[in-house]
């Protein structure tokens, strides 16, 4: 099959031919047919993922149809149109029994702990635990969004959160990631405050549903500024990014009692926090780690309600030829949306 590789962390990335992935004996093979271009693959190959062992296939959004399937699995077939978690869960262990695979401790990552998604093949084991399968209507493109940044804004909106009808939520970062927390926040009834330094962002999150929008470029002041349009301070605030500038803006812009979820990924090193304000607000702050496949259908039927639509988020799609330049590019921040790679 066809993949991107690279062989050491910041290094050249090629499109070369490599081995078929191997059926695992509960798992299956899934031909890809659409994956998602997401900021974590950026971190994986800048070296900030220890789980990844060189050489590396990136790539962990994906959608596609099975293959061939291991002789343990029961519950899917050749054939079948699936997308999956992007942090799989084992089954069998405390945390998987108690219903959150997304924080298995046996954990499988596919474009972290193995070969990931940018390839024409994708070994997935734990099939019957994980495999999500998708509504007939659902485009591949649409559904490889929904295994990392879709599914990871829901369960942080809707699970961490607990965002309410009529609460004000601010969320930092108006990526792949933080646009689908905007539609999702949106859709429950909830205000949205969306922050971002790129204006086409902003624009893109106001067309979602967002009430107010700031430019973070254009004022010291983010948290004060939220705090002044909210009449006190969000009830809910989302670091969408991953900086130590919008964790510390997503605490200081609550109202006391307000809850702070971290979600983008805080890469190279500790991230000091405002904790006077989070002891003297009684502040909550949670984590937002995917979302288990038990979990999807109660999204997939607002995405069926037309509720909400990951498909408003893609930007443009991709060949497997241009993953290298446009992994690299995200460093930029340029543009919004997602791209999807559906040509391999």
């Amino acid at each position: 099959m066809r993949a991107a590789v690279y062989r050491e962390f910041g290094g050249q990335i090629v499109i070369e031919e490599v081995a078929d992935p191997v059926v695992p004996v509960d798992g299956v093979v899934i031909r890809v047919c659409a994956s998602g271009l997401c900021r974590s693959d950026l971190h994986g190959w800048e070296g900030h993922d220890l789980t990844i062992r060189l050489p590396h296939v990136p790539g962990h959004e994906l959608a596609g149809a099975i293959e061939a399937t291991g002789q343990l699995v029961a519950g899917f077939e050749v054939g079948d149109r699936v997308t999956v978690p992007f942090a799989v869960g084992c089954g069998v262990c405390q945390q998987c029994r108690s219903g959150n695979p997304q924080i298995c401790d046996d954990d499988f990552q596919p474009g972290f702990t193995a070969w990931g998604s940018f390839a024409g093949l994708v070994a997935i084991p734990h099939a019957d635990h994980n495999l999500v399968r998708l509504p007939d209507a659902m485009g591949f493109p649409s559904a490889a969004i929904l295994g990392c940044r879709f599914a990871t804004a829901y369960r942080a909106v809707v699970q961490q959160g607990r965002l309410g009808p009529g609460e004000w939520v601010a969320i930092h970062g108006c990526g792949g990631l933080g646009l689908s927390a905007v539609m999702i926040a949106s859709a429950l009834g909830a205000r949205v405050v969306a922050v971002d330094v790129n204006r086409e962002a902003l624009l893109r999150a106001e067309n979602l549903g967002a009430e107010h929008t700031v430019d973070a470029s254009l004022t010291e002041d983010v948290a004060g500024l939220i705090r002044s349009v909210t009449d006190g301070g969000a009830q809910v605030s989302l670091d969408a990014l991953g900086s130590p500038v919008t964790a510390s803006n997503s605490v200081l812009c609550l109202r006391k009692r307000g809850r702070h979820v971290q979600v983008g990924l805080l890469a190279g090193g500790p991230t000091p926090l405002p904790m006077d304000t989070v002891i003297a607000r009684e502040l909550e702050i949670v984590g937002s780690h995917g979302l288990g496949a038990h979990d999807y259908p109660q999204m997939l039927d607002m995405i069926e309600s037309r509720r909400i639509d990951p498909g408003l988020l893609l930007d443009r799609e991709l060949s497997l030829d241009e993953v290298p330049e446009a992994l690299i590019s995200m460093r930029d921040f340029t543009g919004s949306g997602i791209a999807v790679v559906t040509k391999f």
